[in-house]
């Protein structure tokens, strides 16, 4: 990757002093990433993130737990003519389901690209459209949707751009995210009170909102304060090192590394949010509608089942699923999300139509957009193994 950031810095007589010190500033901040980003990426997103045997396995273990866990369903439900659920479905419906997977591949895309093309005007919607479908494959062959973000950022590293601007464009579309599913969930279980009877759903509400709330924390810690946030880090690394010797040296790197990353997320941060204030809403926006069109999606599947329903009971129950599910500890959230649908649309769906209601539901929510990440993952995969 070549390095442009090594020309002398010209002082802009069009700026006040402060701005062409922070321009310094950020020169010298990208010149001095530019060799730790290429030993990052060599030496951690490729060889941990990008593992072939990993992908592998994650799979592997995605196709097998999704596959027992519809089988469960089918069993469970004693769904013996499933053969009338598969032969009642309405070719049309489902073409329109194809139609909203494709709409939530550009939202997701676009929300990426509203802040790469200020930070990088001469990249195209193209890459932003791969980084978010390898985002979406890695996040489903992952525990905790743990390889998206590193994904997200290795495709566009590939494209030039730097880890930083990357990262920085992952976080603030995640607070996006952090604030819009909460508040989703509340309404939704307003909405569903008296619904919410089941021990497993119950459990599963607690963890999602206790995770969220963990990381919207350190979010707001991270931009409103820094030095605090970066401190916190720290103490957990000699902590980590005083507990494990043997790896105290890596803690206090990683303490180090990512308390300067603090810093340097929150000062180039807050100078895209203030030079570009409209961007923040625009990302809250085109989230809600990211997920909006996700919980239609289980609308018109029913409607194409031949089920019909109340749109909005079906909009809470999967805002609830998804949830439930977004931090769940197995590969794109299986066996949790099969578990949720059998227990939270069993009163809308039909025994009958139940197992195969869950199929669908899974392969156009997750598996056909993972299926198009999986093939930009595996080529720029096979493209970097040959360089």
């Amino acid at each position: 990757m070549q390095d442009t950031d090594n020309r002398p810095v010209q002082k802009d007589k069009g700026l006040t002093a402060s701005e062409n010190e922070l321009r310094q500033r950020d020169n010298q901040l990208n010149k001095a990433l530019s060799q730790k980003e290429a030993v990052f990426i060599k030496d951690k997103t490729f060889d941990t993130v990008f593992n072939k045997s990993m992908i592998y396995k994650g799979s592997l273990w995605l196709c097998l737990i999704t596959i027992a866990s519809v089988a469960v369903v089918f069993f469970y439900n004693h769904t013996g003519d499933t053969m009338k659920a598969l032969s009642s479905i309405k070719p049309g419906y489902i073409l329109i389901c194809f139609v909203m997977v494709f709409i939530d591949l550009m939202l997701g895309s676009w929300r990426n690209h509203i802040f790469i093309r200020k930070l990088n005007p001469e990249l195209s919607h193209w890459v932003s459209f791969q980084a978010n479908v390898a985002n979406m494959f890695m996040g489903a062959v992952t525990p905790f949707h743990s390889g998206a973000g590193p994904a997200q950022l290795y495709v566009y590293n590939r494209h030039g751009v730097k880890l930083l601007d990357g990262f920085i464009v992952s976080l603030i579309n995640m607070g996006s995210t952090l604030l819009f599913m909460p508040i989703a969930g509340l309404f939704a279980i307003l909405f569903m009170n008296d619904q919410l009877e089941s021990g497993l759903v119950l459990s599963l509400l607690k963890y999602g909102f206790s995770i969220f709330f963990i990381f919207l924390l350190v979010f707001m810690l991270a931009f409103w304060k820094p030095l605090l946030a970066g401190n916190l880090i720290l103490k957990i690394a000699r902590l980590f090192g005083t507990i494990w010797p043997l790896k105290k040296e890596k803690a206090e790197n990683w303490g180090k590394r990512t308390y300067t990353n603090i810093l340097n997320y929150q000062q180039i941060c807050k100078k895209l949010l203030a030079e570009h204030p409209f961007l923040f809403p625009l990302s809250l926006l085109i989230t809600t509608l990211l997920y909006l069109n996700k919980y239609c999606m289980q609308y018109v599947i029913l409607l194409g089942l031949g089920i019909q329903t109340e749109l909005i009971q079906v909009i809470s129950i999967q805002v609830l699923i998804q949830f439930m599910i977004y931090f769940a500890p197995s590969p794109g959230g299986s066996g949790f999300a099969e578990a949720s649908i059998s227990v939270l649309f069993a009163r809308i769906v039909p025994a009958t139509f139940l197992s195969v209601f869950t199929l669908l539901q899974r392969s156009f929510l997750l598996f056909f957009p993972a299926l198009i990440g999986a093939f930009v993952v595996l080529r720029l995969l096979k493209k970097h193994t040959d360089k």
